[in-house]
């Protein structure tokens, strides 16, 4: 939970800065930030895409959660529920309401894949890394969110302890049934969706990693098909 906590400490102390800021961040400044921690996320994922041991695995996975993710329309509903959540939280007689802030931070905050990969690796295995650098990045975007949005977005930080710590939590608890092998194709897919995020973050793509999400939990179902498969062609050999 080292890193959920992190996590949590970085969006309350990002939003005490922010309230100091209450004039808002020039964008040329936060865009320029965001684009450089965008690199910061792409090396992260980067140095955790070399965990997998079958590249061919990652490969299917991905293919397979992608189609899995389009076809739900994964991304589309996160959108959809981002704009109700703007038309529902709207600001009120120049006054922002700090319901919005709340929950824009929120989603902000937890909708996405370096939260999932992020609190699955801490839990199955005590990586927190990737929860640090994402840390790193709530925290500047705390400061500009809560320039902006008010102190509703200080309250996000109860629930992105409650929603990654559940997830972290729930991994621990299921990394007794999943093998190292799956564990390191998870982590491997996790990690290129990832770089992903990075290059999104730097404008260098625009990847809708949302729909490509359901690809880091395929290698608990792929694995042990591959293992079978394997074992069948050895015995025939």
């Amino acid at each position: 939970m080292l890193g959920v906590t992190v996590n949590t400490v970085a969006v309350i102390i990002g939003s005490l800065l922010g309230l100091v800021f209450k004039k808002g961040i020039p964008d040329r400044i936060s865009d320029a930030i965001t684009s450089i921690l965008g690199l910061a996320v792409f090396f992260v994922g980067l140095s955790s895409a070399f965990d997998g041991h079958n590249i061919l695995i990652t490969i299917i996975s991905l293919a397979l959660g992608t189609v899995i993710g389009t076809i739900a329309g994964v991304d589309t509903g996160i959108n959809k529920l981002g704009d109700w959540v703007e038309n529902r939280f709207s600001k009120e007689k120049g006054k922002v309401n700090i319901a919005q802030g709340f929950v824009t931070a929120s989603l902000l905050f937890c909708v996405g894949s370096m939260t999932i990969v992020g609190s699955l690796q801490a839990g199955i295995s005590g990586n927190n890394e990737m929860l640090f650098t994402k840390s790193l990045l709530d925290f500047v975007m705390a400061i500009v969110l809560t320039s902006t949005l008010g102190i509703g977005v200080i309250l996000s930080s109860l629930f992105v302890f409650v929603f990654q710590g559940t997830i972290a939590l729930c991994a621990g608890l299921a990394a007794g049934f999943l093998s190292d092998f799956v564990i390191a194709e998870m982590t491997c897919t996790g990690a290129i969706l990832v770089m992903a995020i990075g290059l999104n973050l730097a404008g260098i793509t625009k990847i809708k990693v949302a729909d490509c999400m359901p690809a880091v939990f395929l290698p608990i179902v792929i694995c042990p098909i591959s293992n079978l498969i394997s074992g069948f062609v050895s015995s025939i050999m």
